[in-house]
This record gives structure tokens, C-alpha cells and sequence, in this order.
């Protein structure tokens, strides 16, 4: 009897591309409720309590921390207890911080509620979906995880109108509610049912040699130049780039009016989700390092005319110009640790990597706000991340010039 043979990863029949749709809409709420969703937490609290916001902004960064630090085990997670349960205990985490945050009454309950937020932001972002789609997928990896990564983009544009809506018709507490009831009834059951273990994972596992442990392969990782120029690049890249954003509606909103900031935006997003569709279809055949530096070097030119001009033509041409490489930055770093790295390493070191970066980034819009408020104008702020741009594009080099 003769068995059918098992499509391939560059079948759309294989089983894989139903998890990158699934890890789609894992992604749309995670980022939706997760990161976007932060500023609308803020200001909704701010207004309901009358809790300054440098107060609410703090424990933001709280969120940011702590999940970073949850990222970087997110590999181990998934090898002990399989991908379909760290998505489903992300999932989890994330609908009961968003019910409970709109029953806190006091601050110190949002650092609480903020903790649970972060098991499920570790549980529902990069970590998790790049460590899912990297049990399924070799041949056409980066093409999976950027499709499937256009969620986080996804949730920028419509998961932060939605939640303003929702507060709008049900207020605040209805809202969180009425969103984590969402994200429980459509989410857990497609991942129960889609997600399952890689029909080949078994006898690769069977045949493969004794792995190092988690410990010895961060370890080494920090010691070797490849993984901590392309870390240190991406890092300061993603500060700049989460600082800016942040930051973007405040800058534009004295020169074209709140409107048309809003829709500087909106494009800014949009074209995040052009750049990453571009580039999924070639970015496995391509020098991942090399487009990286032409990526940051892209957003210091981008910035350079932001600063620059006042017209609001080309303030929009920026604006979708620095998008474009928006949605890449997100994907390049596990693209590269896939390349340089030992499969067997691949889903420690993504998390590690993705940890740092959070770290990193989460100072960004803090350390712009500062040296704004000092300087007067966003002119000092801007050639900052002018400079760490193009700092970064040099470094992501390194390993090039070594080999």
C-alpha cells in the first residue's frame, strides 16, 4: 500500500500555512491589546481616575520590562510544553489582565494587572509566533513569519479603533470585557484545533544529537560577534523607532493639525504592511544583513526629512518612507539567527533576542520625551535616533567583514 506523500512547506497545502493565518490573528490581538492598546490604556485611566500620566506611563514601561523578561524564556516554554499550550496560556493571560483592567480602582493594582498583561504579551508576540512557525517551516521560514506577522500591523490599525469604540458604546469596564470575550471565543479554539506538533518534529528530535542546555546556548551567544552585533544593531534601531512613533502625533500635530497627523499615522502603518509583504516573498533568498542596514539607513533619511521641512506633502512621504521598514525590523532579526545559528538554537536565541530589544526599546519614547523637554523642540531628539540609525547600519555589517 503506498502512502501519500506529506506536502511540502512550499505546498499551500501543507498544514503550516493554516498555523501562519492562525499565528495572524494571534498576533492581531496580541498586539492589539498588548502594545497598541497601552495608549489607549492610558489615556482612558488617566481620565477615569485622575491618575497622572507619568504614573500610568510607568507602569507601561513595568509591562514592557516584564515581559521582556518572560520573552526570553518563551523557547523553553514552547520545548517543554509544545506550542499549542504556551498560545493558549497566552491567550489566557491576556483576556484576564484586560477584564481586570477595567475593574482596578487604585495604581497599584495596574502594576499588578500589568504583570498578567505581560504573561500574555509573552505568550501572543514575536517569541511565541517565531518559535511556533519555526517548528514548521525551514525552507520558506522567513516568508511564514512575515506573513504571519502582519497582525502586530493589523492590530495598530484596527484593534486601537475598536477598543476606542467599544469604550465609546460600553464604556471602559464594558470594553476590556467585551475584548477579552473576543479574543478568548475566536482565538482558543482555532488554536486548539489548527495548532498541532510538526508532523516531522518526532524523528528529527529521535535523530538528532544531545542538544546543549538553554543556558549554554545563551551563553555562547553573548560571546559570539555575529549574534551581538545583529542584537546591539536592532536594539538601538528599535528604540529609535519606538520612540519616534510614540512621539509622532506630538510632532506633527503643531505643523499639519491633529488630522492629518492621524492620518501620517495611519499611512506610517499601512506601509509597515506593504514593506513586510514586499519583502516576504524574497527576504529568504536575500543578504538579511545587508537589507537590514538599508532598512535602518532608509528610516535615518526618512527622519532626516521629518526634521527638515515643514511641507506637508513630504512630511507624508517621510512618514510612509520610515514605515516601509517598519514591519521588517520586527521580522530581520530571527531571519538572521536562522541563517547564522544551528536550528537547535533557533528558538532560544529569537527569545533572547527579542528580550533584549524590548528591554532596549521600552526606554525609547522616555528618553525622546526628556530630550525634548530639555532642548525645547524635537530637533535633538530626532538627530539622536538619526545617529543610532546609522550607528546600527554600520554594525549589522560586522559579521560580513569578518567572514
Amino acid at each position: 500500500m503506498v502512502t501519500a506523500p506529506v506536502p511540502g512547506e512550499t505546498s499551500f497545502r501543507y498544514h503550516g500555512w493554516r498555523i501562519v493565518a492562525v499565528c495572524f490573528i494571534v498576533a492581531t490581538f496580541g498586539w492589539g491589546l498588548g502594545f497598541y492598546g497601552q495608549s489607549v490604556y492610558l489615556a482612558e485611566l488617566a481620565r477615569l481616575h485622575g491618575w497622572p500620566s507619568s504614573q500610568i506611563a510607568t507602569a507601561t514601561t513595568f509591562f514592557y520590562l516584564a515581559g521582556a523578561l518572560l520573552v526570553a524564556f518563551v523557547g523553553d516554554v514552547i520545548r517543554a510544553i509544545g506550542a499549542r499550550a504556551c498560545l493558549l496560556g497566552g491567550i489566557a493571560a491576556m483576556a484576564i489582565g484586560t477584564v481586570l483592567l477595567g475593574r482596578i480602582d487604585a495604581p497599584w493594582q495596574l502594576y499588578a494587572v500589568d504583570a498578567i498583561l505581560a504573561v500574555g504579551w509573552a505568550g501572543t508576540s514575536l517569541g511565541a509566533i517565531t518559535n511556533t512557525l519555526g517548528l514548521w517551516f525551514d525552507q520558506r521560514r522567513g516568508m511564514a513569519i512575515s506573513l504571519a506577522l502582519n497582525g502586530a500591523s493589523f492590530g495598530g490599525i484596527a484593534g486601537v479603533p475598536v477598543l476606542v469604540g467599544l469604550i465609546g458604546a460600553l464604556g471602559f469596564t464594558g470594553a476590556t470585557t467585551a475584548a477579552a470575550i473576543a479574543a478568548v471565543v475566536v482565538l482558543m479554539p482555532l488554536v486548539a484545533i489548527v495548532v498541532a506538533p510538526p508532523p516531522h518534529l518526532v524523528s528529527a528530535a529521535a535523530a538528532a544529537p544531545r542538544a546543549l542546555s538553554s543556558g549554554a546556548i545563551r551563553s555562547g551567544a553573548l560571546r559570539d560577534v555575529g549574534f551581538l552585533t545583529a542584537t546591539i544593531a536592532f536594539s538601538l534601531v528599535l528604540l529609535a523607532q519606538v520612540g519616534f512613533i510614540v512621539h509622532l502625533i506630538a510632532y506633527l500635530d503643531p505643523l499639519i493639525g491633529r488630522e492629518r497627523a492621524a492620518v501620517a499615522m495611519s499611512l506610517l502603518t499601512a506601509m509597515a504592511v506593504v514593506g513586510r509583504v514586499s519583502l516576504s516573498v524574497v527576504i529568504d533568498r536575500l543578504n538579511q544583513r545587508l537589507v537590514s542596514a538599508l532598512s535602518f539607513a532608509s528610516q535615518a533619511v526618512a527622519l532626516g526629512v521629518l526634521i527638515s521641512t515643514r511641507d506637508a506633502t513630504l512630511l507624508l512621504v517621510a512618514c510612509a518612507l520610515f514605515g516601509f521598514s517598519v514591519g521588517n525590523l520586527i521580522t530581520l532579526p530571527s531571519l538572521i539567527i536562522q541563517r547564522e545559528f544551528p536550528t537547535s538554537s533557533f528558538g532560544i536565541l529569537v527569545a533572547l533576542n527579542t528580550a533584549i530589544n524590548q528591554v532596549t526599546y521600552a526606554f525609547g519614547p522616555g528618553v525622546i520625551g526628556l530630550l525634548r523637554d530639555a532642548s525645547g523642540s524635537y530637533t535633538l531628539p530626532f538627530t539622536g535616533c538619526i545617529a543610532l540609525q546609522l550607528a546600527a547600519a554600520a554594525l549589522i555589517m560586522v559579521r560580513l567583514r569578518r567572514r
